[in-house]
Formats: structure tokens, sequence, C-alpha cells
């Protein structure tokens, strides 16, 4: 067996950060942590805006990184050239690849560049950090709608490619009784409840609560009690709730605001269908979530989210720019009956891990 190996990572935000994108970024880590292949992480956070919490034994999470642009450049150059050589270095932003390349090829070590969705579905506005993208030795995608779509601007060597989805632990999830206290919060009692969560961007929109408004109307004249609820905070609410004015349909429409992450499952399992007919999503993960909470979905057929429901195995896909197919998949998805389809093992915490483990070891095979 090799000499274990040394990982120098680079990312945005990962513990002590908030949403999809550090989540998955966590998930890297433990996983990497979990195998004897590996000797230490030295992880180089962007951003940590909460309380870190608690990390894994072989993580050295350099926290001083996140101060600044100059003390995350800083750091980098610190472990990634004059501390001791990492035996890989693992980019996981595409708007970190310059800093992740220079460091690899001064230290002679492979470069792995790990992509999400949207942030590659074009070329990054720095051409510094393009340039470096196609420098890289390795791509881990988190899809392969993504991998697809980076290929339009970045050379993509399929034998130096891995799709390592979102994992999912099962044990944390799970159907259940609808809570109680979330029922009178949001004045949900003997509601037909919709849902969809997601961040509520101003500048991106592709979620798919728009699809979901438009059709609401119609929803409403089918049945009076279909409620949707709008799960997640942003800058794009303002803008969606005066829409649910001017759609007539505020008694129908909740929005939650920002979950916390311990209550996430209670809110999946208020929902009696989780619908996400979005148009960016990378993968999306939340659809993963809502199944593991024993809820029907309704996912796109044009992004991520085909994949986070195995091309329609464990639920149908939409075109959400078909109103009408939308407005059909939803009023059948609400008679679906709730449980844990049995594909979604696809997705779980060892399959990811066994994942991880293929990936990193073809890296560093380039060494």
């Amino acid at each position: 067996m090799a000499q274990p190996a040394r990982i120098l990572m680079l990312l945005s935000d990962a513990f002590g950060g908030f949403g999809g994108i550090a989540q998955y970024n966590r998930d890297v880590i433990h996983a990497l942590a979990e195998l004897d292949e590996v000797d230490a992480i030295v992880a180089l956070p962007r951003l940590v805006p909460e309380v870190v919490g608690p990390l894994p034994a072989k993580l050295q999470f350099e926290t001083a990184a996140a101060r600044s642009a100059f003390s995350f450049v800083w750091q980098a150059l610190r472990h990634g050239i004059f501390g001791p050589k990492p035996d890989m270095i693992l980019c996981a932003h595409v708007n970190l690849a310059a800093i992740a390349w220079l460091c690899a090829r001064l230290r002679g070590v492979p470069f792995a560049l790990l992509v999400f969705g949207i942030d590659v579905w074009q070329a990054p506005p720095s051409r510094f950090a393009a340039w470096a993208a196609r420098r890289s030795d390795f791509i881990f995608s988190i899809s392969r709608v993504t991998l697809d779509r980076m290929r339009n601007w970045c050379p993509v060597n399929d034998a130096r490619t891995a799709i390592l989805p979102n994992a999912i632990r099962l044990d944390d999830f799970g159907v259940g009784a609808r809570p109680e206290d979330l029922l009178q919060r949001y004045n949900l009692v003997g509601r037909k409840i919709l849902m969809t969560f997601g961040r509520l961007h101003s500048k991106e929109r592709a979620k798919g609560f728009d699809e979901m408004l438009d059709i609401l109307p119609r929803l409403i004249r089918h049945d009076p009690s279909i409620t949707y609820v709008i799960a997640g905070t942003g800058d794009d609410r303002a803008r969606l709730e005066q829409k649910v004015v001017d759609l007539g349909v505020g008694d129908n429409v909740r929005f939650t605001g920002r979950v916390e992450e311990a209550r996430k499952a209670d809110h999946y399992r208020l929902a009696d269908l989780y619908a996400m007919p979005s148009r960016g999503e990378g993968f999306g993960f939340v659809i993963v979530e809502a199944l593991a909470c024993g809820v029907p979905v309704v996912a796109s057929s044009i992004d991520g989210g085909r994949e986070a429901v195995l091309d329609g195995q464990l639920g149908p896909i939409v075109d959400p720019n078909d109103p009408d197919a939308l407005y059909d998949a939803v009023i059948a998805g609400l008679d679906v009956p709730h449980g844990v389809p049995k594909g979604l093992s696809h997705f779980d915490w060892p399959n990811f891990r066994a994942r991880m483990q293929g990936a990193i070891a073809a890296v560093l095979a380039l060494r």
C-alpha cells in the first residue's frame, strides 16, 4: 500500500458555512478523512460566516484564510509552496483555480478541480480562473449535466473525470408525522402542501419558484386547500412576495425564511409533494433530501434535478417551460403515497465514500 496522502484543499466554505456547497464540501472532507489512503487534509476556506463546530480528526481547517482575499492567497502559498509538500491539491471552486494551479505546478503535484453547477456552466469571469481550469489534471463533478455544460468552454478528458453526486445520510431523515409546531407556525392545518426549498437569489431565479407560482391559481381552483411553501431566504423574496399579491394567491403561499439545519427534515415532512421545476441546479440535493423523508417529488428534466431522481426512476421529471405538464405532474403527485424509494440508496453515504475513494486514487496515480 502506498504512503497515505496529504491533501491541500482550497474551497469557498464548509464548516461554518451555510447552504448546499458548504454542505457538499463538508461531506467531501468527512469522506476523505474516513479513507485509509488519506493521512491529512489541510483545508483553506475563503468564507467562514458562522460557528465552525466539530472537525474530523485528520483535518486542519485554516480559518485564518477567510480573513481577506490577501489572507487566503497567503495561506495558499504558505501551505502549498512553503509548507510540507502535499500529494495533491483539490480546488473546490473554479474561482480559486488559478492559485491552486500555481501551487500544484510549483510543487509538481496533481491538481483536481471540483465543480458544482452554474459556477462552470459558462466560463468564469476571471480569465485566469478559466485558463487554470482548462489545465486541471482531473475534474470531480457533482453531476453529468454540469460536466457536459462545462465542455462548452473547457476541454474535458473523460478518462480524468469522476461524477460525485451528493451524499445522503438516510438515518438523519426518514418518514415522520407533520410537526405540530410547524403546522401552527405557518398556519398549515388542514392544508394540502406543496414545497420548494432553495435560496431566493435575484440574480439566479432558477429554482422553480416562479414556475410554481404561475400554475398556483389553477391548482387552487382544483383544490382550494393547496398551499405552496417557499422555504429559504434571499434578496429575491420581496419580488416573489409582490408576485404572490399580483396573482391574488396570498392565502395559499407561505414564506418560511431561513430554515435551521436541525429542522430541515421536519419541514420536508410538512409536504404532500416536493416540486422543483428548476433551470439551474447542478444536482438538486434538496430533491434527494425530500425523498429521504418519504415525500414524493417532481423534478426538472433540463438540469441536475433529472439526475437526483435517476432520470425519472425516483420521481417524474418535467420541462419547466411546459406549465401544463408541470400542472399535471403536481396533481398526479399529490396522490402518490409517502415512502422512501429503495433506489435512493444510490446516494447513500457508503456509496459516496466509495466514489470518493476511487476518484482520489485516480488523482494520486498521476503523481
